[in-house]
């Protein structure tokens, strides 16, 4: 959290493999990863991330079916098993009903199941959350919300830039930032078993 230019969506990037740190280092799965070409970039952003963007970024001349299943042509999956996630991951994203629509027949909190369904699909260990819900009303953040919070129960890393207070209440933990340093960090104590 922090106000706007104060480096959270640059800190998203350089967790994403976007952009390189200006210095000091940054160790992903255990490798130093500053002096990567950008195709080995590109290979772990492929398997290892996944990207949910306030703007949705979905493609307009796709279906749903499509946007969704674009990460997996890229990992050159199968057909067979490509068609049953994207199915498998619609259904549990509550858009399946939607597949043959494009992105603009859709309401707001529809386009970004379908962006977090496309982020998923691969099974990443990180997601990285842009301002998830900045473009939807109150009923369609909070959906979006739970969905990221079932992905995080299930075992999946999400950091998420956020200016709401309501949405960082999901979090486990908390960083303000202010200029690009760390101004504050905030752990909530987890209920144990």
């Amino acid at each position: 959290m922090g106000p706007s230019g104060c480096g959270k969506s640059t800190l998203l990037n350089i967790i994403g493999l976007l952009d390189n740190p200006t210095d000091g280092s940054f160790i992903f799965l255990g490798q130093e990863i500053s002096n990567f070409s950008e195709n080995k970039r590109a290979d772990l952003r492929k398997e290892h991330i996944g990207f949910v963007f306030q703007s949705f970024n979905l493609i307009d001349e796709l279906t749903v079916f499509e946007n969704v299943e674009l990460p997996l042509l890229y990992l050159k999956i199968p057909a067979a098993e490509r068609k049953k996630r994207v199915t498998d991951t619609l259904e549990q994203m509550q858009v399946n009903h939607r597949k043959n629509h494009f992105p603009q027949q859709l309401s707001g909190g529809q386009q970004q199941r379908v962006a977090i369904s496309r982020a998923v699909i691969t099974k990443p260990k990180l997601i990285l959350a842009d301002e998830p819900t900045g473009n939807l009303d109150s009923k369609h953040g909070q959906e979006v919300m739970n969905l990221l919070q079932k992905l995080n129960e299930a075992g999946t890393t999400i950091i998420m830039v956020t200016h709401s207070s309501t949405d960082a209440n999901f979090s486990h933990r908390i960083i303000n930032l202010f200029d690009g340093q760390i101004i504050s960090e905030n752990i909530k104590e987890l209920a144990t078993l």
